[in-house]
């Protein structure tokens, strides 16, 4: 993939390696001041006990420590994204730019302004609108901040749980969380929201299912004109297709639990997630991308 032939983005905010910063992370969002953490430290030498244990202990057992306490001095200022050294979030912005460029022009087709989200680099977790982002909930977008969630170690886990390794099967999972904002632009995020709070659990379960290949279908559609500028080489489309069945509902719930439970599937199965980013793919056109007109999506 000629990622490097792609215009990077001035809206990714690079939090990775701070832990999300401001002190220690606790239920509810709540945080441990710098002079609360250094008397916990204290009490722990006094007693010989580790003081991550406390830490763990105050925070109820049901979270980790992400980050080290943080000093009250100003942050270096970071440096400027163009002169970024580092290939994954250069890759990152890259992808990004080029998603703001294909939907910009598709959003002028149709009458309207697109308005591009941020993309959030993290490590471990860190702090969004729609509640604590971590490693284990994987990439998100949230519509609360219109910002995509991306943990750094994400890509490799791809490679090696999933078994989807490549540039392009990477770029699948970062316009895959742009198509939910594609959503939420369109106002299909907020009609998903009203019908879904009517529903009962399994019928919110498939309008999730509907939701998500939509954003399938909306990642084929950058594909779609990625391929078309020549910015693809070969094997691109089947890695991003590998990428897609690979993170299928039925795949992982084999891969976890050992069997499947299609009425608990929220994404989609592997050959749902594959067929509806074909379509993007095949189409460039995000009329085609309508899962919700089918009662078998």
């Amino acid at each position: 993939m000629r990622w490097g032939d792609m215009r990077p983005s001035d809206n990714v905010e690079d939090r990775a390696g701070s832990g999300g910063g401001g002190g220690f992370p606790l239920g509810g969002g709540m945080r441990l001041g710098g002079g609360a953490i250094i008397l916990i430290v204290i009490v722990s030498l006094l007693f010989g006990v580790n003081p991550l244990s406390i830490l763990g202990m105050l925070e109820g057992g049901g979270g980790t420590v992400v980050a080290p306490p943080q000093t009250q001095t100003a942050p270096a200022p970071r440096a400027n994204p163009a002169a970024e050294t580092n290939p994954q979030k250069d890759f990152v912005r890259r992808i990004v730019g080029d998603t703001e460029d294909v939907w910009t022009s598709l959003f002028k087709q149709m009458g309207s302004r697109y308005e591009p989200p941020h993309l959030v680099l993290f490590t471990r977790a860190t702090q969004s609108a729609c509640g604590m982002a971590s490693a284990a909930s994987g990439p998100f977008y949230c519509p609360g901040d219109q910002k995509v969630y991306l943990d750094t170690a994400f890509f490799q886990e791809l490679s090696q749980r999933f078994g989807a390794p490549g540039d392009f099967a990477n770029a699948y999972v970062i316009a895959h969380e742009i198509g939910h904002h594609v959503q939420n632009q369109l106002g299909t995020m907020q009609k998903f929201d009203a019908t879904a709070q009517r529903a009962d659990p399994r019928q919110r379960n498939a309008l999730s299912v509907k939701l998500e290949l939509q954003a399938d279908c909306y990642a084929g559609v950058w594909g779609f004109y990625a391929a078309k500028r020549n910015l693809l080489e070969p094997g691109d489309v089947e890695e991003g297709l590998k990428a897609a069945a690979a993170v299928g509902d039925d795949n992982i719930q084999k891969a976890s639990r050992g069997y499947v439970v299609p009425d608990a599937f929220t994404h989609g199965s592997a050959a749902q997630r594959s067929r509806w980013f074909k379509q993007g793919m095949s189409t460039g056109d995000p009329r085609t991308c309508n899962t919700f007109a089918s009662n078998n999506p």
